[in-house]
């Protein structure tokens, strides 16, 4: 079982790497959540190493590498499933389904048209607008659409993830 603990107590590192990847600066999310995985507890250990291979999927994918993308993408989505629906304030349960509509997304258009998946990347960076139009993949025939890359802690998440209390919910593992 993996407690979550208040959404008020995200500490510095955590929130500077939530930042970077808000940004679109996914190596630079990964270096800073290496050095809070390193020193971390083995309980705690796979939900930042779960944000930080997210991120390098999506620099990967920044850089045309689908295996890369693909291997990433999926492992971080796993290691953060038992910490679902919250953990240490952060949206858990709409960073995996992010993540794991970005792994469908390149397996579902495959290894030649990664070029066409990563340039929906730049789109979908930042805060979701609402009622915007949502990121589709250009030059794709069967509609692929995709979530922001956006990682919602306490302070800025949606009302849905706001409303309930999620620091205060246990989740089995």
């Amino acid at each position: 079982m993996v407690s979550n603990c208040p959404s008020d107590s995200i500490d510095s590192p955590l929130g500077k790497g939530i930042d970077l990847f808000n940004r679109g600066e996914y190596y630079a999310c990964h270096d800073v959540l290496e050095a809070i995985w390193i020193e971390a507890t083995m309980v705690e250990k796979p939900f930042y190493q779960g944000i930080l291979q997210i991120a390098v999927g999506l620099y990967h994918l920044g850089n045309h590498n689908w295996q890369g993308a693909s291997i990433l993408l999926g492992e971080g989505v796993n290691r953060l499933r038992p910490f679902e629906p919250a953990y240490a304030g952060v949206d858990v349960a709409g960073l995996v389904d992010c993540g794991w509509a970005w792994l469908t997304a390149l397996h579902q258009t495959g290894r030649e048209r990664v070029v066409e998946v990563a340039a929906a990347i730049p789109q979908a960076q930042g805060k979701p607008i609402p009622g915007a139009s949502p990121i589709a993949i250009a030059g794709i025939e069967a509609p692929l659409v995709l979530p922001a890359l956006y990682i919602y802690s306490g302070e800025t998440a949606p009302s849905d993830f706001a409303a309930g209390d999620p620091s205060s919910a246990d989740r089995e593992t």
